[in-house]
């Protein structure tokens, strides 16, 4: 039997009192019930990556610290991303658009899908903020995304998210297409 394609899961928010845990945990929860892949869930606030600090152009893979070493063998094993995200100022994390910078080729043909969160927008003038990034770096953001607007109405008792059956179709629907992207670009990665 074939090995499961790995998906990393990104929580892009790290101020303190976030909703992006929360909703990341929801998210990976149905991703490990999907059953479609091996899950690494990368919490930016966990990893803490300095503001980029590397003296030399990402696109060299000539890292001086560990932390960009670690980060780059992290990125470099997904086969998809699901970023969890919020919107700032109509934009995405700078956490997030940091832990982007560092590098380069590790992002390349790999899909992403978008779980997106917030007021009235449900984050999705961050989403297209961060196709322009992501495609840049060679990524495929998916059609198919997860976008949850007026989030406090899902956290439950204890800090939990409570999805309804939109948030849980549309995850369904976003995983299933990464994977039949991820294999379809398997043979892209590979050369």
């Amino acid at each position: 039997m074939a090995e499961r394609p790995q998906l990393m899961i990104v929580i892009a928010s790290t101020r303190p009192g976030r909703i992006g845990l929360p909703v990341g945990e929801w998210f990976e929860a149905h991703a490990r019930a999907h059953g479609g892949f091996e899950i690494d869930v990368a919490d930016l606030r966990a990893i803490d990556l300095p503001f980029m600090d590397e003296p030399k152009h990402p696109r060299l893979r000539e890292y001086t610290h560990q932390h960009t070493k670690d980060w780059s063998a992290r990125v470099e094993a997904a086969d998809a991303f699901v970023f969890v995200h919020p919107e700032y100022n109509y934009g995405l994390t700078a956490p997030l658009k940091n832990a982007l910078d560092y590098l380069n080729a590790e992002w390349k043909y790999k899909p992403l899908g978008l779980v997106s969160y917030g007021g009235v927008s449900a984050g999705t003038r961050a989403a297209q903020m961060l196709k322009q990034v992501v495609t840049t770096l060679g990524m495929f953001p998916l059609f198919e995304a997860v976008s949850i607007p007026f989030v406090a109405q899902f956290v439950g008792e204890g800090g939990a998210i409570v999805p309804n059956e939109v948030m849980e179709k549309a995850a369904d629907a976003m995983l299933d297409e990464l994977l039949r992207v991820s294999a379809a670009f398997s043979t892209l990665r590979a050369a």
